[in-house]
């Protein structure tokens, strides 16, 4: 379903792609007719993006700032409620990452674990550098950093320590020099992805072993995505159409976000696909009540171990009646030179649609329409489809297309005014 459907969609595309197998695959016929872009934060040669380049300044400033923060302190995408060090610790980021992009000239998530644990100074200091900074120029020092600041002076040492710590260890994954490196310019915008002449591809590539590791940069990434691109509704009318790729979308963790998102994306011009190998993963990830299936308009189904998921599949199809014709023989069966008369009559009996023995054990593929009866369907194998072949090229052939964007690029950063 993923390679078909990569080969086939005219429009934008980001691509959840752990083992990079997609890219491989897709790269070089998507590269034939749009920009292709490959960001994997364990490879210093990928494309480059940092996220706090993607806050605007002015009045949104606090709000992006605030959406970084909340994925920060989840990295994991696992809490139902934050703690008190995980509640003040992101008061602490949101006030350091707007000082930073004010005043500081490492405007990165790296730069930004630099001015909170810099040895030269203590953290006092730090401090009361956000309290004094001229961020506003004559206005004086930004209110939310140096309410930030001040709240964390306020407190006692050892729960000062505690909140720093607890900020830290949200930020140490922009320690490694790789990931530092990667997150330290643009060479794409979220505006690249729906806005330009011809669709833009992008492919989250992450090694299995670093999934854990980097999750909590996918999560940002999509999250900021996400919600950038459905805030305004009539945009869609003069952009590219999206289409949100999630191979083991499970794996990334909660998005809160994402699963209320999904009942109106439609509506900005982005279609989901998601794709998990069980309903536990599902309910894993986002609770027994979750709404992810609730909101998908079509589910496919293929065989499955878990007899739960099976059963789920065979109980959301539901039972059919069917007409079954039925013989009636009259005479002496013994008596070859007697006549048999024979009759038809028509019996109507209940059958399940599909048993769940049947959903665990046959190869083909359910398809669940809402509002609309289910079909079965033989899977489509596109290596045996010659388009398919023809479509499917070497990596080699995609193009080597990087613009970087720099920090003086973007009007509405917010940069340091004159004392």
């Amino acid at each position: 379903m993923v390679v078909p459907s990569l080969l086939t969609w005219p429009g934008s595309a980001i691509v959840h792609d752990i083992k990079g197998e997609n890219w491989e695959l897709t790269a070089g016929w998507r590269a034939r007719f749009g920009r292709v872009l490959l960001f994997d934060p364990t490879n210093a040669g990928s494309a480059a993006y940092n996220p706090l380049l993607e806050v605007r300044r002015g009045q949104w400033e606090v709000r992006d700032v605030q959406n970084v923060a909340d994925v920060l302190v989840d990295p994991e995408g696992s809490l139902e409620r934050r703690n008190h060090w995980e509640k003040t610790s992101h008061a602490l980021l949101v006030g350091a990452i707007l000082h930073v992009l004010y005043a500081e000239n490492d405007k990165t998530l790296a730069g930004v674990a630099s001015f909170l644990s810099d040895p030269q100074r203590p953290i006092e200091a730090a401090l009361r550098t956000m309290m004094l900074t001229r961020h506003l120029g004559d206005a004086g020092p930004h209110p939310v950093v140096a309410s930030a600041a001040r709240e964390l002076l306020n407190k006692s040492e050892n729960e000062r320590s505690g909140v720093l710590s607890t900020a830290m260890s949200f930020l140490g994954l922009y320690r490694d020099p790789v990931v530092a490196k990667v997150t330290s310019r643009c060479d794409w915008r979220i505006a690249d992805l729906v806005e330009g002449e011809r669709p833009t591809t992008l492919y989250l590539v992450v090694p299995p072993s670093d999934i854990s590791r980097t999750k909590p940069l996918i999560r940002l990434v999509l999250n900021q995505i996400g919600r950038r691109l459905t805030e305004d509704l009539h945009a869609k009318d003069r952009r590219q159409r999206l289409l949100m790729m999630l191979d083991e979308f499970p794996a990334l963790g909660r998005l809160d976000f994402f699963e209320s998102a999904l009942a109106f994306m439609a509506g900005y011009g982005i279609k989901s696909f998601l794709i998990a190998q069980s309903l536990n993963q599902i309910e894993k990830a986002y609770g027994p009540n979750n709404s992810i299936l609730d909101n998908c308009h079509v589910r496919v189904s293929f065989a499955t171990n878990d007899e739960r998921t099976a059963k789920r599949v065979s109980d959301s199809l539901g039972t059919g009646t069917e007409m079954r014709a039925m013989k009636n023989y009259a005479g002496h069966r013994l008596s070859p030179w007697l006549g048999h008369r024979r009759g038809l009559a028509g019996a109507r009996r209940w059958r399940f649609r599909r048993s769940t023995a049947r959903m665990a054990k046959n190869p083909s593929q359910e398809k669940c329409f809402r509002h609309l009866r289910h079909s079965v369907a033989l899977r489509h194998r596109w290596q045996q489809d010659c388009a398919g072949h023809r479509r499917k090229l070497s990596n080699a052939a995609v193009p080597a297309e990087r613009a970087r964007h720099r920090a003086a690029d973007y009007p509405d950063l917010p940069t340091l005014r004159p004392q």
